[in-house]
C-alpha cells in the first residue's frame, strides 16, 4: 500500500483536470467524424460502430482494475503510465491505414484512460482533505470533465470539416503532453510501499470480464437488437461473472473492491446518482445532435458550435454547485440539479420537425446543462466522502465505472426507445417523434436521480478522520473508516 504523497496541490489539480479533459473529450470527439472515417478507411457499415464501442469496452471493463492498481502501485505512476499509453495510441489512431489499425488504437486508448482517470481522481482526493478545499478542487475537475465531453462534439465537427478526421485523434497529443509535463514537474513521486500486497487477480479477471461483457452486450444492441439470442447470452454471461466477482470479493484478503465500502451511504448513493446522470446526459448529447443534423439539416461544424451554450451551462452549473456545497452537504446541490436537468430534458422533448436552434435547442440546452453541472460537481465529492486514503483509487475506479456503465447502458436503452417510436421511416417527422420520446425518458431518468438523492444520501456530511496508513495501521485505518461510515449511515 502506498503512502499518500501530496506534491503541490495546484499542480496536482491542473494535471488531473487536463488529463480528465482529454479522456472526456475522446468520448465524444470521434462521433461526428464517423462518416469521414468510414469513407477514408473503407469500413463496412456494421464495423464502423466499433470505433466507438471498443473504446467504451476497454475503458469500462478495466476501470476497477485501474483504480485498485493506483492504490497498490502508486497513483502518480499509474497516471503517467496510463496517459502515456493513451497518447501513443492516439498517435497510432491518427496514422491508421486500415480499419483494424484504428480499432486497435481505440482499444489502447480505452486501456490507458482506465488507468489515468481513476489515478487523477485519487490524486485529488488524497491531496485535498475532506471539506471546502476538496469540494472546490473536485468542482474544477468536474467542470473540466463536463466541458471536455461537450466540447468534444464541437471539436469533432470543426476538425473533421476543416482539418480532416485524423486530427480528431492527433489533437490529443498536445493535451497529453501538457498533463504529463505538469505531473512530472509538480507532483511528488509515489512513496515506497508500506507493505507489499498482491493484486486480487481472480477479482480482476471476474470484474474485467463481467463489466466488459455487460458493456459489449449493451452497445451491440444497435445492430443486434435487445431480442437477439446473442445479446441475452452475452448479458447472462456478464451476470454470472459479476455474481462470481461479488462472492470472490467477500472472501478476498485484499479485494479489488471491498464490499464494505458500499455500506457508506455517500459512496453507494453517489454511484447510483452518477450512473443515472450519465445515462441522461449521454442521451441528451446523442438525441440533440441527431435532431440538429437529421431533422434540422445542420452540418457537422454547425452542430458542434451549437453545443457551445451547453458547455458553458455545464461549467456555470459546476461553479455554482462548488460554492453552494463548499460548507454544506452535496445533497443541497444534487437534488435541485437533478430536477432542473429533468425539466430541461422535458422541455427538449417538445422539439418540432419544423423547429429551429433558437426555439427548440438553445433554451432547453441552458436549463439542462446548468442542472447537469449542479449534479456533476458535488457527486464526485459525495462518492469519496468518508473513504480511507488507502482506498482512494478503489473509490475512484468505482465512480468512473458507474459513470461509464451509466452512459453505455443508458444510451443503448434510450436509443431503443427512440427507434421503437421512429419505426422504419427516415423522414424528419418520424425521426423527430423518436428523438422526442428518447429525451422524455432521459428526463424521467434525471427525475429518478433526484429521488435517489432525497432517499439515499444522508442529510449531514460524514466527517471521518482517517490516519495515514503505515505498515501496521493500514487495516486499522480502513476498519475505522468503515465503522464511521456505517455509524453515519445509521444516524442520518
Amino acid at each position: 500500500m502506498y503512502r499518500n504523497s501530496r506534491g503541490r496541490p495546484g499542480v496536482v489539480l491542473a494535471a488531473a483536470a487536463v488529463a480528465q479533459f482529454v479522456v472526456a473529450l475522446d468520448m465524444s470527439v470521434v462521433n461526428v467524424a464517423l462518416p469521414a472515417i468510414r469513407t477514408a478507411l473503407g469500413f463496412a457499415p456494421l464495423d464502423l460502430s466499433w470505433v466507438v464501442h471498443v473504446y467504451a469496452l476497454a475503458f469500462g471493463g478495466f476501470l476497477l482494475l485501474g483504480g485498485r492498481a493506483c492504490d497498490l502501485y502508486g497513483r502518480r505512476r499509474m497516471f503517467v503510465l496510463g496517459l502515456t499509453a493513451f497518447g501513443l495510441c492516439s498517435l497510432a489512431g491518427g496514422l491508421a491505414q486500415e480499419p483494424w489499425h484504428l480499432i486497435a488504437a481505440r482499444a489502447g486508448q480505452g486501456l490507458g484512460a482506465a488507468a489515468a482517470a481513476p489515478a487523477a481522481l485519487a490524486m485529488l482526493t488524497t491531496t485535498f482533505p475532506e471539506g471546502p478545499r476538496r469540494v472546490r478542487a473536485l468542482g474544477v475537475w468536474s467542470a473540466v470533465n463536463a466541458a471536455g465531453g461537450a466540447l468534444g462534439v464541437l471539436a469533432g465537427g470543426l476538425l473533421t470539416e476543416y482539418a480532416g478526421w485524423r486530427w480528431v485523434m492527433l489533437v490529443n497529443l498536445p493535451v497529453v503532453a501538457v498533463a504529463l509535463a505538469l505531473v512530472l514537474a509538480g507532483v511528488a513521486a509515489d512513496a515506497a510501499p508500506a507493505r507489499r500486497e498482491r493484486l486480487d487477480t481472480p477479482g480482476a479477471v471476474l470484474a474485467t470480464g463481467g463489466v466488459g461483457l455487460l458493456v459489449l452486450g449493451v452497445v451491440r444492441t444497435d445492430t443486434l437488437g435487445w431480442r437477439s439470442p446473442v445479446t441475452w447470452t452475452t448479458l447472462a454471461a456478464a451476470a454470472v461473472l459479476l455474481a462470481a466477482f461479488v462472492l470472490a470479493e467477500a472472501r478476498a484478503a485484499t479485494p479489488l473492491l471491498r464490499l464494505g465500502l458500499l455500506r457508506n451511504r455517500w459512496v453507494a448513493g453517489a454511484n447510483v446518482l452518477v450512473f443515472l446522470a450519465a445515462a441522461g446526459q449521454f442521451g441528451a448529447f446523442y438525441f440533440v445532435s441527431l435532431y440538429m443534423q437529421q431533422v434540422l439539416g445542420m452540418g457537422a461544424a454547425a452542430t458542434g458550435a451549437a453545443f457551445l451554450p451547453f458547455s458553458l451551462g455545464l461549467v456555470a452549473g459546476t461553479v455554482v454547485a462548488t460554492r453552494v456545497t463548499a460548507s454544506r452537504t452535496p445533497r443541497v446541490s444534487l437534488v435541485p440539479g437533478a430536477l432542473l436537468a429533468a425539466t430541461g430534458l422535458a422541455w427538449f422533448a417538445l422539439i418540432r420537425p419544423d423547429g429551429g436552434f433558437l426555439a427548440d435547442v438553445l433554451g432547453p440546452s441552458l436549463v439542462t446543462s446548468v442542472g447537469a453541472g449542479l449534479v456533476l460537481a458535488p457527486v464526485a465529492a459525495a462518492a469519496t466522502t468518508g473513504v480511507a486514503p488507502p482506498e482512494a483509487g478503489m473509490a475512484s475506479g468505482l465512480m468512473n465505472s458507474s459513470r461509464q456503465l451509466g452512459g453505455s447502458i443508458g444510451l443503448a436503452a434510450l436509443a431503443t426507445v427512440a427507434a421503437h417510436h421512429t419505426g422504419t421511416a427516415a423522414d424528419p417527422v418520424a425521426l423527430n417523434h423518436g428523438y422526442a420520446w428518447g429525451l422524455a425518458v432521459a428526463a424521467a431518468v434525471f427525475a429518478l436521480a433526484a429521488v435517489v438523492a432525497i432517499g439515499v444520501l444522508p442529510r449531514r456530511r460524514a466527517v471521518t478522520a482517517v490516519p495515514q496508513p503505515t505498515a501496521t495501521a493500514t487495516a486499522t485505518a480502513t476498519a475505522t473508516a468503515t465503522a464511521e461510515n456505517q455509524r453515519e449511515g445509521t444516524l442520518s
